[in-house]
């Protein structure tokens, strides 16, 4: 197994001078070195092929004794020094201070066909930044990043990668709900992959203890390293580099919303600065369409990360990213540009992502009512979100009046229709026959069309879990089953429809599979 190296970050970034591995606060640095935890008795559950492939491995270098001990902390790559990064952030809307990576390690930046990337262990033990926690993570959470961040990626969504999923032969101690239950769980460790882990947080830990000059160092190295056509540093770049920051993500959560997936927990620390969906805990995908889930216990009360503000919160974000920044800038008004062109350029990117969802190309200015008056029908009575737009491709503008029965599967219990909702429904469904008629589109390119924006398959919690409790048995063939249909969540694949299927009733109020945890 052989790596170009090119630790670009350790190189050009300040590092903690103090190198034992204790909790403490750390200043004037963008990371501390750090040793993984030897894990008792590793063994690997699955890799991602894809992956390997991007990284320049070989299938035969995943089965290696080599591969193993290194991505599961074991094993250090030679002439590697792996460390943690140090940020702060702002959680649930209050700043928290430094945090930092509590349980990821970076192992190392490799090359390969002109790209880097930074590797991570996530469980790996303690950092300077585990605060009272132990750095380690459990076969449960390990599952649910390893299989999103792969379905993600598939889904075409921005994402940080998963390289591997292995168990480590620990037992951790968690508490899983927050409840005072602990128990113990199956140690497991996920190697995970992206170009950066940089964060909004690593910025505005740096401005909040008005650390200048390392900010300067880390603003620079990132237009450098990532941002390099945005040219020198100057005020200009800085500016336009919050520019990208806020388009980065705005397209992120136009994908998030297509979608219906919901993070669960968009702390400021959990927001890349490249724009991709970062740490994977307690998040979901609508089922029933109520766009006020959240699938956070802890955010079960407040909902700020509900779906239907995950918008809001990425501009809430940004404007704590633009004050970071403020200090290379010294100018608001730029800055404040950036900003509002955000809240102006979601409405507009998300009216045609919606209109790609039901099929309409040619814009007319009826579109936006025809929207609201569906978003509004689907929250009627319980709606599969994933079901109904999958579904409704198949619609027959010749025959709106069926489309009810077409549409069946999608809703979780029938008997609720009333016929003042059956009226609603059938009325929206007339306009959308009219509306679809005035399109250039043939009713198979349609389809075809919306095939490609509407997911047939997508990670439900409840498939997680049982993919979760079949490995806590020693059974993995769930997860390589999942990891497979994942590949090609857009394609048919008739052998695997017993995954096209509402969530089952056992699973609506099931620890895991309706909310979860930041511990999940």
């Amino acid at each position: 197994m052989k790596f170009t190296l090119n630790n670009r970050f350790t190189k050009q970034l300040p590092a903690d001078p103090i190198l034992e591995n204790t909790r403490r606060q750390v200043t004037n640095a963008c990371f501390s070195y750090v040793t993984p935890k030897q894990t008792a008795n590793p063994e690997m559950v699955h890799v991602s092929h894809d992956m390997l492939q991007t990284l320049g491995l070989t299938k035969e270098d995943s089965t290696s004794k080599e591969f193993l001990n290194v991505f599961t902390g074991n094993s250090i790559l030679p002439n590697t020094k792996p460390y943690a990064m140090c940020y702060g952030g702002h959680q649930f809307g209050n700043w928290a201070g430094q945090l930092g990576d509590g349980r990821a390690i970076n192992l190392a930046e490799v090359e390969h066909n002109n790209k880097t990337w930074a590797l991570q262990l996530k469980g790996a033990g303690e950092t300077p930044y585990s605060r009272t926690a132990d750095g380690l993570a459990v076969l449960r959470s390990s599952v649910r990043e390893y299989l999103c961040s792969e379905a993600m990626y598939h889904l075409g969504i921005p994402t940080t990668r998963a390289l591997s999923l292995a168990l480590t032969g620990d037992q951790v101690l968690r508490d899983m709900l927050y409840n005072g239950n602990a128990a113990y769980e199956k140690g497991a460790v996920v190697s995970r992959v992206a170009p950066s882990f940089l964060r909004f947080g690593n910025f505005q830990l740096l401005a909040a203890r008005e650390d200048i000059t390392t900010l300067t160092t880390l603003v620079d190295y990132t237009i450098k390293n990532h941002f390099a056509h945005l040219g020198n540093p100057s005020k200009e770049t800085y500016i336009a580099f919050f520019k990208e920051v806020a388009e980065k993500t705005l397209e992120m959560i136009v994908h998030w919303q297509r979608v219906g997936f919901v993070h669960g927990v968009m702390n400021t620390d959990n927001m890349s600065i490249l724009g991709l969906t970062i740490d994977y805990g307690p998040y979901g995908w609508l089922e029933d369409y109520d766009v006020d889930w959240t699938p956070n216990t802890t955010d079960a009360e407040n909902r700020r990360y509900r779906y239907s503000n995950q918008p809001n919160v990425g501009l809430w974000n940004l404007f704590q990213l633009a004050n970071a920044l403020f200090p290379l800038v010294n100018e608001a008004a730029p800055l404040e540009a950036i900003l509002d062109t955000y809240k102006l350029e979601y409405d507009a990117s998300s009216l045609k992502m919606m209109r790609s969802k039901i099929g309409l190309y040619d814009e007319f200015d009826t579109d936006f009512t025809l929207i609201q008056e569906l978003e509004a029908n689907l929250q009627l009575v319980e709606t599969d979100m994933t079901i109904f737009y999958r579904t409704l491709a198949n619609f027959d503008v010749n025959a709106p009046n069926e489309a009810l029965k077409l549409l069946e599967d999608a809703f979780y219990n029938l008997d609720v229709l009333t016929n003042n909702i059956k009226s609603k429904w059938n009325k929206w469904f007339a306009a959308y026959a009219s509306r679809l008629k005035l399109e250039n589109t043939s009713a198979e390119k349609r389809k075809q069309q919306m095939n490609l924006v509407n997911p047939k398959y997508v990670l439900r919690n409840y498939m997680s879990q049982l993919a979760i409790d079949a490995a806590n048995n020693g059974d993995y063939t769930l997860i390589n089953e999942l990891y497979t249909i994942l590949k090609q969540p857009y394609s048919e694949q008739q052998k695997y429809n017993k995954w096209f299927t509402k969530r089952p009733e056992w699973a609506k109020h099931k620890v895991g599979c309706s909310m979860l945890s930041c511990s999940s």
